[in-house]
C-alpha cells in the first residue's frame, strides 16, 4: 500500500503530476508532498491538498514512492542529498531525460527497483501517455508503478534504450502537437473565424481525430481516406500542405530533440 509519495522538484511536470493524482477519477488517498527550492511558486498545490516544502529530505522521509522531477545535472546532489533518508524499500521514479538507470541505482548506492516515467503535462487532466522502463525491479513494484500512472492516462513500458525517443514523441509530442493547433487556429481567423470559436473548431477537431485513431484501432491514411474525394477540398489542401513541407517538418523537428538529447548524454 502506498502511503506517501514525495516529487522532489515542482516545476511545471512535477506540478502536472502531482495535480493529475489528486484529481484523477482514483485520486490517490495518502500524503502527497512536492518540493521546490522557491517554495511560493508551488503554493497554489496546497489548495488541492499537497503538502508543499523546501526540504527534500524531510519530504522523502518515510515515502514510499520517490519522483525525481529534476534536471539532469542537478540528478547526483539531489540523489546523494535524499539518499540517507530513504526508506530501503522505496522505489525511485526518475523523469530526467539522458540519464540512465544504472547511474542512478549507482549515485543512490547500488539501489534496485529504479524507474524511469516520461508522462506529458496532458497528466494533471488524467490524459498522458506514460512511458515507463524498469531496472531490477520486481512485478509487484511493476505493479505499484503502473497502477500509479494508468488513473491518470495510458501507461506503456518499453525497454530503457527507447527513453529518449518516448520523450521526443510524447513529452516534447504534446508541444508539437498544440503548435498545430494553434496553426490551424489561425489559418481560422483567415478564413473568417474569430480567434476564440477557431480555437475550440481547431482543439475538438483534433481530439476527434485522435479518438478515431485510439477507439477504433484503425491507421490515420485509412481515416484521411474516408474525407478525401477525388479533385476535392481536402486532398488538395493536404497535398499542398506536403508541398510545403508539412510532414518532413515535423519529422525533422522530432529528429532534431532526439538528436539533442543524444548528443547531451554522450558529453557526459
Amino acid at each position: 500500500m502506498i502511503n506517501k509519495i514525495a516529487i522532489i522538484g515542482g516545476g511545471n511536470l512535477g506540478s502536472s503530476i502531482a495535480k493529475g493524482l489528486v484529481s484523477s477519477n482514483q485520486p490517490f488517498k495518502g500524503e502527497l508532498v512536492v518540493t521546490r527550492r522557491r517554495v511560493h511558486l508551488i503554493k497554489s498545490l496546497e489548495a488541492y491538498g499537497i503538502i508543499v516544502q523546501q526540504d527534500n529530505v524531510v519530504a522523502v522521509n518515510n515515502a514510499d514512492i520517490v519522483i525525481l522531477a529534476v534536471k539532469p545535472f542537478q540528478m547526483t546532489d539531489i540523489i546523494k542529498e535524499i539518499t540517507p533518508a530513504l526508506k530501503k524499500e522505496a522505489i525511485l521514479i526518475s523523469l530526467a531525460a539522458g540519464v540512465d538507470s544504472q547511474q542512478i541505482s549507482e549515485m543512490a548506492g547500488g539501489r534496485k527497483g529504479i524507474f524511469r516515467a516520461m508522462p506529458n503535462t496532458a497528466i494533471s487532466i488524467g490524459e498522458s501517455m506514460t512511458c515507463v522502463s524498469s531496472f531490477q525491479s520486481t512485478e509487484d513494484q511493476d505493479k505499484v508503478i503502473r497502477d500509479l500512472f494508468e488513473p491518470v492516462g495510458v501507461v506503456q513500458f518499453i525497454p530503457e534504450e527507447l527513453m529518449s525517443s518516448a520523450t521526443v514523441l510524447a513529452a516534447c509530442g504534446i508541444a508539437f502537437a498544440l503548435r498545430f493547433i494553434r496553426a490551424a487556429t489561425q489559418g481560422g481567423v483567415e478564413i473568417g473565424f474569430g480567434s476564440e470559436l477557431a480555437l475550440k473548431i481547431a482543439s475538438q477537431t483534433v481530439k476527434g481525430a485522435s479518438e478515431l485513431i485510439i477507439r477504433g484501432e484503425t491507421h490515420p491514411e485509412a481515416e484521411i481516406d474516408k474525407v478525401t474525394t477525388p479533385r476535392g477540398i481536402t486532398i488538395s489542401g493536404l497535398n499542398e500542405m506536403e508541398h510545403q513541407g508539412f510532414s518532413s517538418a515535423l519529422i525533422k523537428g522530432l529528429l532534431t530533440s532526439y538528436e539533442k538529447i543524444e548528443n547531451a548524454t554522450k558529453r557526459k
